[in-house]
């Protein structure tokens, strides 16, 4: 499969990248097959009544584009075979996304942290003193090694950690 030159889940909805990512992560498991928009628009319909989706074709009437209308662009736009995990938006969490924030501002950096650097620098203890500083909450460094190494296995140790900041 030849895998989109652009950055596609820019365009992608965030209920529909949570969506697309849900049913990668539980076909997985079942199955060595690749999951393409037409996978998913066929999970998408699979899950609507008939009656519901012929409504939804003939008598469009929300403002809102709806899942289905999106995937429909989607699959006009980049094609039926068009990986589905090219269109999954991939962010950090909130708290990691202080942590990454602390490491790029870190004066003794000499090249921009990877993932595999903010990673290094967690199991360093970087979080617990994060927490200490008031920056993090006691809980919110529980869940940032599993949450760094998932976006490592995704993406490699040697991704800029900077791709992944989410800015609220």
């Amino acid at each position: 499969m030849i895998r989109n030159p652009i950055d596609v889940a820019t365009r992608v909805s965030p209920s529909l990248s949570a969506l697309i990512e849900n049913r990668i992560n539980r076909s997985e498991a079942e199955t060595e097959q690749y999951i393409t928009l037409a996978t998913i628009h066929d999970f998408v319909t699979g899950l609507l009544t008939g009656a519901f989706a012929e409504t939804e074709q003939l008598h469009h009437f929300d403002i809102d584009e709806s899942l289905l209308d999106e995937l429909n662009a989607l699959m006009e736009e980049y094609g039926e075979t068009a990986l589905a995990i090219d269109f999954v938006q991939e962010t950090a969490s909130e708290s990691l996304s202080r942590v990454i924030d602390f490491v790029m501002n870190d004066r003794d950096q000499e090249n921009p942290p990877t993932l595999g650097t903010v990673r290094n620098a967690i199991i360093s203890g970087l979080s617990a003193s994060l927490v200490g500083a008031g920056v993090l909450e006691e809980d919110e460094d529980d869940n940032l090694l599993a949450e760094i190494e998932v976006l490592i296995n995704r993406h490699g140790a040697d991704a800029l950690a900077e791709e992944f900041l989410r800015y609220e």
